[in-house]
């Protein structure tokens, strides 16, 4: 059974050298819940999930994971708990499918433990979940984009950790996988309690998956909560310089944004009518 975990960042500052990214920020993960974080390309949004994984110390102050400072966990241990997909994951020359995802399973190895068959059966559902089975003793090389995502995505299932942060997990995947995909953490958040936060660039996916979602600006959160209350027209101009719509989604009832370009004119309900 999933443990319940707490993942705060308390003013944290975060930047590359001497650029700031993000100021000040205060964020708390609801624990058991499915968050999803969206924002304009540069607004800080995979620098915070860097930093909430434990991958970039920040300038000024800190993430806690259950009441304790992440950046003094030793590595393993976090690992146990806490998984991460990184946006543009590295796979080593030539690794096989299940190798890949087996290397899941290294947080739960020991100095003298051996693999053994609950790792296999990890790995297993996580191939299978993934619908990646198929492909397990091809070479990553070989995989289309799409394949390789959803190999990443197994490695991080099989790791089978409380709290699992993705950042664009749907990215190379075409709408019938991005769909899976999302539904398969779903499922995990569901069925586990784990807990889960993505970055995602779709809106309306965003709201029609997150129990919390997250809006961030300039390295700030302009809103967090309910998706219906932080996904409207004023919040959308703010964050992303965009006009839009927001109408109810007519298969969840959720928010969903339709966007206005140049060439698109507002038709009033009377004017649609006449």
């Amino acid at each position: 059974m999933t443990v319940e975990r707490s993942l705060v960042a308390e003013g944290v500052t975060l930047g590359y050298g001497d650029r700031t990214i993000v100021d000040s920020l205060d964020l708390r993960i609801p624990p058991g819940r499915v968050t999803t974080i969206v924002g304009a390309n540069a607004c800080g949004k995979s620098t915070l999930l860097k930093a909430m994984a434990r991958l970039l110390t920040p300038a000024a102050g800190q993430v806690l994971l259950d009441g304790k400072a992440i950046h003094r966990q030793p590595t393993k241990q976090v690992a146990r708990v806490l998984g991460l997909l990184p946006q543009s994951p590295i796979a080593p020359d030539g690794i096989a499918v299940s190798d890949l995802v087996s290397r899941g399973r290294h947080p739960h190895q020991g100095a003298l433990s051996r693999w053994t068959s609950a790792d296999d059966d990890a790995v297993a559902r996580a191939l299978e979940a993934t619908d990646v089975t198929h492909l397990a003793d091809r070479s990553v090389d070989e995989l289309s984009g799409g394949q390789r995502q959803r190999v990443w995505i197994a490695m991080a299932l099989a790791q089978e950790t409380d709290v699992l942060l993705l950042d664009e997990p749907t990215t190379f995947l075409d709408i019938s996988h991005q769909i899976d995909v999302l539904d398969l953490l779903t499922d995990l958040n569901r069925d586990r309690g784990t807990t889960v936060a993505m970055v995602l660039h779709d809106l309306n996916l965003a709201a029609r998956y997150a129990d919390h979602l997250v809006a961030m600006s300039q390295g700030r959160i302009v809103a967090a909560g309910d998706p219906a209350e932080v996904l409207t027209e004023a919040i959308v101009r703010e964050v992303f310089g965009l006009d839009s719509r927001v109408v109810p989604d007519p298969l969840t009832g959720r928010p969903m944004v339709i966007p206005i370009g140049r060439h698109h004119t507002v038709t009033e309900p009377e004017q649609a009518m006449s």
